[in-house]
C-alpha cells in the first residue's frame, strides 16, 4: 500500500459538519473563479464546520479536468492555511471509472494538499458493477494503491442505482486504508449497522454510549467514520450512532448545522430536534434543485454563487424567487448564530 510521506503528520477527522464545497465558475466564461473557491472555504470554517470536501458530487468534478480538480483543492487549502484553519482537513473526491486513474487522482489530490479521499463507485459499465466481487476488487485496489486514506461515497443517484448494502461496506472497510463512510442513500438503519459494527467514532453527549471524540489514545487505533449524506437527517445520524454528516446543504446553513451538533452534544435534545426541523425545512428546497439551487441560495443570502457548469441548467428566474423565499425562515435562524472562529 502506498504511504505518505515519514515527516507528514495527518490532521485527524474530527465527528462534526463536514462540506462538499460547490465549485464556483465566472458567469459569462465559467473559467474558475478562484477568489470566490477561496472565500467561501474561509467563510465555512469560520462557523465551525469540521472540514472540508473538495470535487465530490456538489463540487461538479465531472465537469473539470483534472488539473482544474487539482487547482481547486490547492486553493481552498492555501485559503484555509492563511485564514489560520490549518488544522481544518480538507478530503477530496476522486472521480474516475477505472482503478489505474483513480488512484493518479488520490495522488494528485495528495499533491495539491487534501488529507483524505472519498471514493464513490464506478458506474460506466453498470452491467459488470452489479457483481459484487467486481465492486469489490475495485475498491480495494484503489485503498492500496492511494497515498491518502479512503471514505467510501454510497450514493446510488448518481451511480445508475449502486447501492452498497451495510455487509459489503463492512466487508470493505476491514481493508486499514478504509476508514468510512458516506450514506447518500438515506438509510440510517444501514449507517447504524455499518456504525455499530466499525464501532464509529461518535460526538461526546450525554444522549449517547459510544467511542468518545477523537483523542490522542484513540488516534492510536485509526477510527472510522459514519457520515449521513444530508442536512435534513443530522439529528438522526447521531441518533443512529454516526460521526457527522457531509451535507451540500451546509453550504448555506452552516451555522444551523453546527448547532445541531452543539445541542446534541450538550444533551439538549428537545432544542436539538426543532433545529432540526428547521434545517429539514432549508435544506429541501436545495435538495430539490440540487446543484442550481444550492448555489441559487448562496447567491441570494450571500450575494454570490452564480450557476453551474454546462451542461447543468440554469434555474428559471420563478425558481431562483422560489428558492430565495423558503431559504428565509432558516437563514433568520442561521444569521442570529455566531461565528465560532
Amino acid at each position: 500500500m502506498a504511504q505518505p510521506p515519514a515527516s507528514h503528520v495527518r490532521t485527524p477527522l474530527l465527528p462534526g459538519v463536514y462540506v462538499p464545497t460547490m465549485t464556483f465558475f465566472d458567469p459569462a466564461t465559467e473559467d474558475l473563479d478562484i477568489p470566490t473557491i477561496r472565500t467561501h472555504a474561509v467563510r465555512l470554517a469560520k462557523a465551525g464546520v469540521a472540514g472540508l470536501i473538495t470535487m465530490g458530487s456538489n463540487g461538479e468534478a465531472v465537469h473539470l479536468s483534472r488539473a482544474e480538480r487539482a487547482l481547486v483543492t490547492q486553493h481552498t487549502r492555501s485559503a484555509l492555511d492563511e485564514a489560520g484553519f490549518k488544522h481544518t482537513p480538507v478530503i477530496s473526491g476522486a472521480t474516475d471509472q477505472g482503478v489505474r486513474g483513480t488512484i493518479e487522482i488520490c495522488r494528485e489530490a495528495a499533491d495539491a494538499g487534501a488529507e483524505y479521499i472519498l471514493l464513490i463507485s464506478p458506474s460506466y459499465y453498470r452491467a459488470a458493477m452489479g457483481d459484487q466481487n467486481t465492486l469489490f476488487e475495485y475498491f480495494t485496489k484503489v485503498a492500496d494503491g492511494s497515498p491518502l486514506p479512503i471514505i467510501l461515497y454510497n450514493f446510488p443517484g448518481v451511480v445508475s442505482g449502486i447501492d452498497m448494502d451495510s455487509d459489503f461496506i463492512i466487508r470493505l472497510s476491514q481493508h486499514p486504508n478504509i476508514i468510512g463512510t458516506k450514506f447518500t442513500c438515506g438509510s440510517t438503519g444501514k449507517l447504524c449497522r455499518v456504525a455499530s459494527a466499525m464501532n464509529a467514532i461518535t460526538p461526546v453527549s450525554p444522549l449517547a454510549k459510544g467511542p468518545a471524540e477523537t483523542t490522542a489514545t484513540s488516534l492510536m487505533s485509526p477510527p472510522y467514520y459514519a457520515f449521513g449524506g444530508y442536512a435534513d437527517f443530522a439529528l438522526q445520524t447521531l441518533v443512529s450512532g454516526g460521526s457527522g454528516i457531509v451535507a451540500g446543504g451546509a453550504n448555506v446553513l452552516p451555522r444551523l448545522c453546527v448547532e445541531v451538533f452543539n445541542l446534541w452534544s450538550q444533551g439538549q435534545l428537545a432544542e436539538a430536534m426543532e433545529m432540526q426541523k428547521i434545517l429539514s425545512d432549508g435544506d429541501w428546497i436545495m435538495s430539490k434543485y440540487t446543484i442550481p439551487g444550492t448555489k441559487s441560495a448562496i447567491q441570494a443570502c450571500y450575494g454570490y454563487g452564480g450557476y453551474p457548469r454546462a451542461p447543468m441548467p440554469r434555474l428559471t428566474e420563478a425558481q431562483e424567487k422560489e428558492v430565495a423565499d423558503k431559504i428565509k425562515p432558516a437563514m433568520v435562524i442561521e444569521t442570529k448564530l455566531k461565528d465560532v472562529a
